[in-house]
Formats: C-alpha cells, sequence, structure tokens
C-alpha cells in the first residue's frame, strides 16, 4: 500500500551567516559538531534544536522512507524559519534560499519527494510573487504559520496570498510556531505539548470566522497535528457561536460546524482514540498520513497509528495516500 506523509521537514545542510548578511539577528545557524548530527542555534549562541542528517541528506531520508514503506514524502521547511520577524527583502531573500533548496531536491528525486514552499508572509505581496516563483520551480504548494506577527489568518492583509494559492491550484500546509502564552509555558516542554495544539485551533478558527473558506471554496488547506485543539473543543466554538452571534459572526454568519469537509487535517494524533474521533468528525476523506519527520515529536513509524485501528484496505489506502494525494494535487 502507498504511503504519502504530508507532513515532514528540511534544511539545508549549511545555512548562510544571516546576522553577518543582513546586519542583525535572531536568526539560525547549524552547526556541525559530530559526524552526521548538527546543532540547530540561534546565532545569540541560544541552543534550539539537536538533528541528524536525515535533516538534510536526501539519501539518508530516503533510506528510512523505504524502512517504513512511504512512497512520497512531502518537503517544507522547519517552522522556526518562517523568518517573519525579519525586514521584507531579507525574508524574501531567505525564503527563495529556503524554496531553491527544496525545489533541487524534489527535481533529482521526483518520484519521492514533493516540495512546499515557504514565504515571507510578513510582506504579501512579495509573497504572493515568491508563491508564483516557486509554483512555477516545481513547487507543489506552501507551508505557512498559524499566525503572522500580529496578524492572525483572517486578517485581510493576508488575503491576497490565499487568493493566489486558490488561483494558482498550490496546497496550503498550516504549522503552529511561535506559540501563543509562550513566556508563561518556559518548563515542561509545555508550549510543544499545550500551546501548539492551541496555536492550531486559531488558526482554523481564525479562517473560518474570517470567511476564507467562504470566499475561498477551491482553497485546499491542511492543519498540521490533526487539527490541534480544534475537534476537541468545536462543541464549544459551535455552541459559542451560537449564544454570542455578535462576537463570533461578526466576519461571517456561517456555523462553523458547516465548514467540516472544507478543509484537511493530518494523522498526527499519537492516540488511536483520539484518531478515530478526528475520523468521526472531519471524515476519512479529510484526514492524512502525517508524521513531523525526522522529530521526535513525530510519529516513528510512519502509518502504524493508523494501522493500529483495523480498518478495511480501502480506508487504509485513503488514510495512508489518498487524501494526501487529492489535497497535494487538487484531484
Amino acid at each position: 500500500m502507498q504511503k504519502v506523509d504530508i507532513h515532514t521537514h528540511i534544511l539545508p545542510r549549511e545555512l548562510p551567516r544571516f546576522k553577518e548578511k543582513y546586519g542583525y539577528g535572531g536568526f539560525i545557524q547549524l552547526e556541525h559538531h559530530k559526524p552526521c548530527g548538527a546543532r540547530m542555534v540561534r546565532d545569540d549562541g541560544h541552543f534550539f534544536r539537536e538533528v541528524e542528517h536525515n535533516c538534510w541528506d536526501p539519501a539518508a531520508r530516503i533510506k528510512d522512507c523505504d524502512q517504513h514503506g512511504v512512497t512520497l514524502q512531502v518537503l517544507s521547511t522547519v517552522p522556526v524559519m518562517f523568518s517573519y520577524w525579519t525586514r521584507p527583502d531579507d525574508g524574501l531573500d531567505i525564503a527563495r534560499f529556503l524554496n531553491d533548496h527544496i525545489a533541487g531536491v524534489v527535481a533529482k528525486h521526483p518520484t519521492r519527494f514533493a516540495g512546499l514552499a515557504t514565504l515571507p508572509m510578513q510582506a504579501p505581496k512579495l509573497a504572493v510573487l515568491e508563491l508564483e516563483r516557486a509554483m512555477k520551480n516545481g513547487m507543489a504548494g506552501v507551508q505557512i504559520g498559524s499566525h503572522v506577527g500580529e496578524w492572525n489568518l483572517s486578517d485581510e492583509n493576508l488575503f491576497p496570498v490565499f487568493e493566489a494559492a486558490q488561483a494558482l491550484d498550490a496546497a496550503v500546509f498550516v504549522h503552529p510556531w511561535d506559540m501563543m502564552g509562550e513566556t508563561r509555558m518556559q518548563k515542561y516542554w509545555l508550549p510543544w505539548l499545550v500551546g501548539m495544539p492551541a496555536e492550531v485551533s486559531l488558526a482554523i478558527c481564525s479562517m473560518i470566522f474570517g470567511g476564507v473558506f467562504e470566499r475561498l471554496p477551491k482553497l485546499r488547506v491542511a492543519f498540521a497535528h490533526g487539527g490541534g485543539a480544534f475537534p476537541g473543543t468545536l462543541g464549544r466554538i459551535e455552541h459559542g457561536f451560537g449564544a454570542r452571534p455578535d462576537l463570533c459572526g461578526v466576519d461571517n454568519k456561517k456555523s462553523p460546524r458547516s465548514y467540516l469537509g472544507k478543509f484537511y487535517v493530518d494523522s498526527l494524533v499519537h492516540d488511536a482514540d483520539t484518531l478515530k474521533f478526528i475520523l468521526n468528525i472531519f471524515g476519512e476523506d479529510r484526514v492524512a498520513l502525517g508524521t513531523d519527520y525526522p522529530f521526535p515529536l513525530g510519529e516513528l513509524a510512519p502509518g502504524r497509528l493508523i494501522d493500529s485501528l483495523g480498518l478495511g484496505d480501502k480506508s487504509r489506502q485513503r488514510l495512508l495516500s489518498g487524501t494526501a494525494m487529492e489535497w497535494l494535487r487538487g484531484k
């Protein structure tokens, strides 16, 4: 059975010294301190993450894919590289560098990888231009963050990017980053355990309440981590819309629940009962395999959770590849 993993991250083996290039700091560097391993470190010396060579080496990725029967990986940058806080031209320069790298990997291995671009979302006009360039360069779509600075995804400043994505038939993958309340979650890895699911729900609710799906019915959007906190709080969200339409329905008068089936989520929920729950909420035609490869909070054996449900072959194939290809290719 084919497996298509829509949620994987990649970096170039070497990153420029962006601080030296642009004259200000806050950027990620890669320090190759041992064979097949590197540290992701901010240019102020703050450690971010340890990564292994499968984060940048296509051969290592393909070996892992073959081991677990993954037919196709959808590549996107590590969200810390979004760089939405930079000056617009610098953000564009970083995006072009990362996108050219991913496009090059895809071009060398077109049957094993598809690519998602990153964009300087803080400068929507530049973001649209880079999306157009990336799509011409063989990308399948774009990965964006759950918010852009002070803009939630409902912000009218961002609408032209979504409009361009629909016009270009580009798949959109929304990934949490820069988690809300992070300053109050310094212990226990809580930004990843609590903040990330909340960020995904923020993104979904913003696009629903802001009318993005209503205005762009052909836009194909997938959200990471099974939709985060959204499925578990859908009842509250729907009730709040009904109880206070004066607060919730200011930009879109349609029920939040009516948008189930209008977007996709990945399967990365780590628990069989939770996966059954999101299948019941969204339907198997809106849930796609996603693993967060190659990071430890991901699913280390792609598809194992789906297989644990004991579904029939038709449902398994839909979850392991069918939904992914529909979102990716629009077919």
